[in-house]
């Protein structure tokens, strides 16, 4: 405890490492958040889905928070569920049925025309289908009767598919048709702000049935980190990549130091051939290919993270650590303490890691914190090329994602920023704090 109280007075002389250990900080903070609020298969659920699952949000939508940045406000989506009380309910019994109107109110104050209005009917009933009819009112008080249709227990209606209403409307842009202001150039129409109505008149042809829907409102927004091709919130792949990045860049660069730290410990104390094996291995594997045999595991064999993080770290283990370590162990294994627990009678394990090791330790610990952003951008360009674990959702998948649809063709910047700012982020921390770190355990760099 002492010597973690000395460290952490050494680091507060460092703004930088302060600095970089709030941002580390914050993203652990993250990685557990996304682990408790979103569990593993409840992840991999909302991930899989697709639009099955992300029927609500509208495809390639920007975060709603550009328009904190933009005088031109654009729509974002709007959900009104009447199962949850959006809507204004009214019954009316019949002696065969019932008659059920929902009411959707809500304001619209954009400078542009939403995507889509799609209603979703959740319905009860046993045999013979209620019948409803849709009804738009505009804020300047025109009533606009949208269509009449039996309608099945689950079932949707988009209002800019409806045939008939282009007719009524005089235009192909029904949306548009819906939201212009009368009053404004045919020519470039603006959208009429002020309040909404989506009104459903059903009527139920038995006494326990029942009529249920959901206004849903397609904006060129959706969310805090917008949305994809699939319809799916990226927030869920952001939040989910913070542990797997992390995971991944600490058992990485944790096993690798480690590992070799051990290895060359092993092969100075024993020497001989040990030495000489461990050399040889070093070598030979200093001039393989190391991202070209990552690809080729992960195209041929497994893709599974699991699998590439074992192979990185055995690739990773015979490096120049190797004989950086050796050239150290060299010389404290002729301290004359080493001497002393010899004429004791210590045994080879004991002397290797309880007085060979522990002294290299200082080194280490930097050398292990600078390495996590070299993993975390390995597995993320790993799943840039498109060789990422298929089932969890990362930072490198997103950003592969966006590449194969064309991200930054069709203007989609936030879909390639995003991810590429945390990576971006959590690569400076760990830097400045390795910095730091590397500072306060080697005097010699103290002054420069």
């Amino acid at each position: 405890m002492n010597r973690l109280r000395n460290l952490f007075k050494e680091l507060k002389r460092y703004p930088s490492a302060v600095f970089g250990l709030v941002i580390i900080t914050a993203l652990f903070a993250v990685a557990v958040y996304a682990i408790v609020s979103i569990p593993y298969e409840q992840a991999i659920y909302l991930w899989r889905g697709g639009e099955q699952v992300w029927y609500q949000n509208p495809k390639n939508a920007a975060p709603v928070w550009f328009n904190w940045f933009s005088s031109t406000k654009r729509p974002e989506t709007l959900i009104l569920d009447s199962r949850a009380g959006d809507a204004v309910r009214e019954v009316t019994e019949r002696e065969t049925g019932r008659n059920i109107t929902l009411t959707f109110t809500f304001d619209y104050a954009y400078d542009d025309f939403p995507q889509e209005l799609i209603l979703y009917y959740h319905n009860t009933y046993e045999a013979k289908e209620p019948f409803a009819t849709v009804y738009f009112y505009t804020p300047d008080g025109r009533e606009i009767r949208v269509a009449s249709m039996g309608v099945a227990h689950e079932q949707s209606f988009r209002f800019s598919q409806a045939d008939k209403l282009k007719r009524r409307l005089g235009t192909e842009f029904i949306i548009e048709g819906l939201f212009a202001d009368p009053n404004s150039d045919p020519e470039d129409p603006a959208p009429l702000k002020g309040q909404y109505q989506v009104v459903i008149e059903g009527v139920t042809f038995e006494k326990e049935a029942d009529i249920q829907a959901e206004l849903v409102m397609h904006g060129t927004l959706a969310g805090w980190a917008g949305t994809d091709h699939l319809r799916r919130d990226l927030t869920v792949a952001l939040l989910w990549g913070t542990p797997v990045a992390l995971l991944f860049g600490l058992l990485a660069s944790f096993g690798t130091s480690v590992l070799t730290m051990i290895i060359a410990a092993i092969g100075v104390w024993f020497g001989g051939w040990v030495d000489e094996l461990i050399q040889r291995i070093t070598e030979i594997n200093l001039v393989l290919p190391f991202l070209s045999i990552l690809i080729m595991v992960g195209t041929f064999y497994s893709r599974s993270i699991w699998v590439i993080l074992g192979v990185t770290i055995l690739l990773s283990i015979f490096t120049g650590g190797i004989k950086s370590y050796r050239a150290i162990f060299l010389q404290i294994k002729e301290s004359t303490y080493i001497e002393a627990a010899r004429a004791y009678g210590a045994t080879d394990a004991r002397i290797i890691f309880r007085y060979l090791i522990p002294r290299i330790i200082p080194l280490l610990i930097p050398g292990l914190v600078s390495g996590i952003p070299s993993f975390v951008f390995l597995e993320a360009s790993l799943a840039v090329l498109g060789l990422g674990d298929p089932v969890l959702p990362t930072w490198g998948k997103i950003i592969n994602d966006a590449q194969s649809q064309g991200a930054l063709y069709n203007g989609y910047y936030y879909w390639i920023l995003e991810p590429a700012v945390l990576l971006i982020i959590t690569g400076f921390a760990f830097a400045m704090l390795g910095f730091a770190l590397d500072r306060i355990f080697n005097p010699r760099l103290r002054e420069l």
